[in-house]
Parts: structure tokens; C-alpha cells; sequence
């Protein structure tokens, strides 16, 4: 799916917000859980620190917090916003959706609520399907929010995946405006390939594993992955997609001001940019502090280059995300 902003109005971002918890799982502590040493972890994932829900903590309440933020930020009240998307694998419940417990605790009486399951590519997702709504002029306020509880599905025995995830919550308000001034989301593109959908899954408990039959492995509850299969569809479909983006909006590489990746793996996101030619500078990356938190990286990243001022007026930012289904997207802004 393709979405170039040719319409009457803009939709620009606001506001964002991010909330991570305040408990903290180092390199250091996962030594004490499984085979594994700092060295290790940190020169195939670049990950230092993840933060871990507490007990009270679920995803709609990291949702809520950062939605917080985000409308504070943009100066519109729970009671104006018409939309909510939350994007998640790790929802409140297998339903209602988590967006309707988001709407319920903001008080946001007006709008509608759903949830988007697109796995990692979840936030720019729900970017595109917002910024659809606000340029055909149907809504002027739309909450779009990635959030994960990923230690919830997390396998704490097994060293290759315990050592990825984190959790967090992004948001960010996404605003209709008229076409002076900057052209704020101006080009989103999705896709999705279902044959690959084995790289990256939870099984249970979905219709497939019902909770009310045995499973064939207790881990089944757990979120599987395949790095080595993932690494290389990750690296190829993120430069496929960059590349659609720089084409349809005629724009060089030089042209982005800055490159939000999903924090998927430290080694993707260099190989990524180097083959794509990004200095440095224009990359960014704070997956050492959060790890992969799914659907929450791209919006705590954007929310954290906003409020570090990295991003400035005028700038063109690249989000790009790749990630289950397989699933993969990306939104052009020009702030």
C-alpha cells in the first residue's frame, strides 16, 4: 500500500510522548539467567539495558502514559480526539482491544479505538492508516500509539531471544493542517509477505493453539524467532523500502535529514545504513538503552530526537520498520 499526500489537507505531527518502566534488565543480570556474557550480547545486538514491565504494568497502561505526553505536548485534550490505533502484539486482553482501555482511562469519550497488529512495522502502520483519515479531512485529531509488554512472551531460558526485548509505549498525535507550512506525513508505504511468517511468531494462544488443547511444546507461549533468517530479510526489505520511499517522493538519500529505523539489532541498522550510504549523524539508534520493543521502538525513538531537539524545522525524517507477518513500512515527514 501506497499513500502520497495529494489532498486538501496535511497531516502533521503535534506531539509525542514515550513511557519506559523503571525497572531494568542488564547484560549483567541476564548472565545470572542464562549462558550468555555482556561481550556476547552487546556485539551481535548492541543492547545494554532493556526496561521490564513491572507487575502493575500493562500495555495499556505504558500505552495511556504515553499518550499523556503526547497530547500534553500538542495542546489537544483527551475530549478532541477522535481516533485512537494502538499498535501491539502484546495487547490487554485477547479483547476488547487495548486502544478501547487507552480511550477509557484518557476520558477521550469522542473517539473510536482499535488495534493494529503488524508486529515491529505496527507504528508505521498506524502512522499511514492516521494520516489517511486526517488528509481526506475526516478527523482532526488522531492518537496513534505503539506499545509492548513483549516480557510477558518473553522465554527467559532461551539466550537467543531473552537478550532482544524490552518494553515501552510511543505516541503521537497525529493533526490535520491546512497546506501552508511544511507537508507533515506526505508519503507512507506497507507490505507484508504471510509465507514468512514462521521467522518471527507466537503460537498460542490463537485458534490454531486453542487455550483448551494441550500444547505440543510449553514454549509455544513464548515468542519465537529465527535470527539468521530474519538478519537478511531484515536488512534486504528495509533497503527495498527506503528506496520506494526516495523514488516516489523524488528524493535522494541526501535529501533525508535523519533515519529512524525500528531498534530491531544494532548490526542490521549499520548494514542498512552503510549500504545505503547514511553517515552516521544521520542515523539514529537507542536500541543499548530499551532493546527491541516491537511496535514502541519507532515512537519512543521519535519522541526522544523531538525533545533532544535532533530534529529541527524543515527537516525530512525516514521512519522504516521490518518485522512479523513478515510485515514491513515506512512513512516520509517533513517536520
Amino acid at each position: 500500500m501506497n499513500t502520497n499526500s495529494t489532498c486538501a489537507f496535511r497531516a502533521v505531527i503535534a506531539g509525542t510522548g514515550s513511557c519506559v518502566p523503571e525497572k531494568q534488565l542488564t547484560n549483567e543480570d541476564l548472565t545470572k539467567m542464562v549462558d550468555t556474557n555482556d561481550e556476547w550480547i552487546t556485539t551481535r545486538t548492541g543492547i545494554k539495558v532493556r526496561h521490564i514491565a513491572a507487575e502493575n504494568q500493562t500495555t495499556a497502561s505504558l500505552a495511556t502514559e504515553a499518550a499523556k505526553k503526547a497530547l500534553q505536548q500538542a495542546k489537544v485534550s483527551p475530549e478532541d480526539v477522535e481516533m485512537i490505533i494502538v499498535a501491539t502484539i502484546t495487547p490487554e486482553m485477547v479483547f476488547p482491544a487495548t486502544a478501547c482501555f487507552v480511550q477509557e482511562q484518557l476520558g477521550a469519550k469522542k473517539a473510536w479505538a482499535f488495534d493494529i497488529s503488524a508486529a515491529c512495522s505496527g507504528f508505521v502502520y498506524a502512522l499511514s492508516i492516521a494520516q489517511h483519515f486526517v488528509i481526506s479531512g475526516k478527523y482532526d485529531n488522531v492518537l496513534v500509539i505503539g506499545a509492548e509488554t513483549i516480557s510477558k512472551i518473553t522465554n527467559y531460558k532461551d539466550r537467543t531471544s531473552c537478550i532482544l526485548f524490552g518494553d515501552g509505549a510511543g505516541a503521537a498525535v497525529v493533526k490535520r493542517a491546512g497546506l501552508n507550512g511544511s507537508k507533515g506525513i506526505f508519503y507512507s508505504t506497507c507490505g507484508s509477505d504471510g509465507s514468512g511468517w514462521p521467522a518471527i511468531h507466537c503460537p498460542a494462544y490463537g485458534s490454531r493453539h486453542p487455550a483448551d488443547k494441550p500444547l505440543e511444546n510449553p514454549n509455544q507461549v513464548y515468542l519465537q524467532i529465527s535470527g539468521r533468517e530474519v538478519y537478511q530479510l531484515a536488512v534486504r526489505k528495509i533497503i527495498e523500502t527506503v528506496e520506494d520511499c526516495l523514488a516516489n517522493c523524488k528524493l535522494t538519500i541526501n535529501d533525508i535529514d535523519l533515519f529512524i529505523p525500528h531498534q530491531m539489532n544494532a548490526r542490521i541498522i549499520e548494514s542498512v545504513a552503510k549500504r545505503l550510504e547514511l553517515s552516521d549523524e544521520k542515523v539514529f539508534i537507542n536500541i543499548d538503552k530499551y532493546g527491541n520493543t516491537s511496535a514502541a521502538s519507532i515512537p519512543i525513538a521519535l519522541d526522544e530526537c523531538l525533545r533532544q531537539g535532533r530534529i529541527k524545522k524543515g527537516d525530512i525524517v525516514l521512519l522504516v520498520a521490518f518485522g512479523g507477518g513478515l510485515t514491513w513500512g515506512a512513512n516520509v515527514i517533513e517536520f
